[in-house]
């Protein structure tokens, strides 16, 4: 009988008898990808002038992408038990997995700041704090690390008995409510943009905002089959990431509200009667929930970098994430959030992609580090400290993402277009899969005792 670490299986699989039921992962995952950000862009994109149609057809194409994406990667996770930062250290050597984890801790120490900022500006509004935002956020970040200090039954179980009845209880009345009482009107939305422009515009925030891409330091805690792990992830897409938005969209049209206090504001008088307490009870809970998540990828990442215990980096990422919310405060939670989520698309799942890549190589070959003949081979990988192609295919997706999202103009001109996180992901497979065929070619050649000439050798080097 394995009994959990304090690290959470960190050195190895996690055993089949420590796996969660399925149930169990939709509930956290639920909390992962719902909170009240999702209900605000609604708003935003009725100000922007999408359509309905826009917003459904964008939500719905955005949903079946990260599909596409999320449930492989989950079953990764589930089918091998490791952690995020071992899957690295096989895939990109032990120097490749630190620049991989570095991308990770940045990227999810910037979510925590910025939820912790949201929380503040929420409870602001609604219970008139009279703190300034920078202090109130940080405080609200210090408090967020609690459930963290347990590892992952803390995360799960709030997730599962707090959280996770909360908010559906709560999008489902407000959702409802809201589509008993829009008018039909609705429909007729002038249309201000192409459907293509609204694609680019709302997949950023979707699949930005829904992608995790260490889906494996969560799926291996679940069961390795298809079924348990899609179900999960179609119902959390659907309620977070389709009714939220659409829920605030269709408030948006009926009043006429399109700034982000306003919004707060009226969705506590419209979903809570004007109960500010179980207002800030929900908003409370929900953004510790997705906070847990957070801390707890950037603890697994930091712990195998360095041998620190769990709650030392519990307590030293929360000073970081608490810093952060400061800082993010001074340029207000909306600015932030689109910077943030614009550049998580495209950086941490381009990693987790080429991850993919080499596991169906591996079962598409019989080679490579998640063969199931590959002892020999997992222990040279894991002895490397960069392997090349897998470095040269990340940084060529990280590149194309962040140029095609506008991110970063190019001698002044902003290249955004198409969906920034497909053509990253696109990019990094084009390239790493006919880089990995030659390597595995020159492995296969070595060990059979075949000698390669000198032009072969600088071929696959190059």
């Amino acid at each position: 009988m394995h009994l959990a670490s304090e690290n959470d299986y960190l050195d190895g699989p996690v055993p089949l008898e420590a796996r969660r039921s399925s149930f169990t992962m939709a509930l956290l995952w639920i909390t992962m990808v719902t909170v009240f950000p999702g209900v605000l862009i609604g708003f935003e994109w009725f100000k922007q002038g999408y359509s309905l149609r826009q917003v459904i057809i964008s939500t719905v194409f955005s949903g079946l992408l990260l599909l596409a994406y999320s449930i492989p990667a989950g079953l990764l996770g589930a089918h091998t038990g490791l952690s995020y930062t071992m899957l690295s250290r096989l895939v990109f050597g032990s120097g490749g997995a630190k620049f991989v984890a570095l991308n990770l801790v940045l990227i999810f120490i910037a979510f925590y700041g910025l939820a912790a900022l949201f929380l503040a500006e929420g409870l602001a509004g609604l219970i008139s704090l009279k703190l300034p935002m920078m202090w109130l956020s940080a405080i609200c970040a210090v408090l967020m690390a609690a459930n963290n200090f347990f590892g992952f039954k803390g995360v799960a179980n709030f997730a599962r008995f707090v959280a996770a009845p909360l908010l559906i209880l709560w999008v489902g009345y407000t959702f409802f409510k809201t589509l008993g009482s829009c008018p039909v009107s609705i429909w007729q939305v002038g249309e201000k943009c192409s459907l293509a422009a609204s694609l680019t515009g709302i997949s950023g925030f979707v699949i930005g905002f829904a992608v995790w891409g260490n889906e494996c330091d969560y799926w291996r805690f679940g069961k390795s089959k298809i079924s348990t792990c899609a179900w999960p992830l179609i119902i959390s897409l659907l309620i977070g990431q389709f009714i939220f938005p659409i829920t605030g969209y269709m408030v948006a049209y009926s009043t006429g509200i399109t700034e982000y206090g306003a919004a707060t504001a009226f969705m506590n008088d419209y979903s809570f009667g004007g109960f500010t307490a179980l207002a800030v009870l929900v908003l409370t809970v929900s953004y510790f929930a997705v906070n847990d998540s957070n801390l707890f990828g950037s603890v697994q990442a930091c712990i195998q970098l360095k041998k620190l215990s769990l709650r030392v980096w519990v307590a030293i990422l929360a000073g970081l994430g608490t810093v952060t919310a400061a800082v993010l405060s001074i340029s207000g939670a909306a600015r932030s959030l689109e910077a943030i989520v614009s550049l998580n698309c495209v950086i941490l799942p381009t990693a987790t992609v080429v991850m993919l890549c080499e596991w169906w190589l591996s079962r598409r070959t019989g080679k490579g580090v998640f063969a199931v003949n590959r002892d020999a081979h997992m222990k040279s990988a894991s002895t490397k400290v960069y392997h090349p192609a897998a470095l040269t295919a990340l940084i060529c997706g990280i590149a194309v993402g962040v140029l095609t999202s506008g991110a970063l103009p190019l001698f002044g001109f902003s290249l955004k277009f198409g969906i920034p996180s497909l053509q990253a992901w696109l990019a990094a497979a084009f390239v790493y899969l006919p880089l990995r065929f030659l390597e595995l070619r020159a492995y296969t050649l070595s060990q059979s005792g075949v000698e390669l000439s000198d032009q072969d050798l600088v071929r696959i080097e190059s």
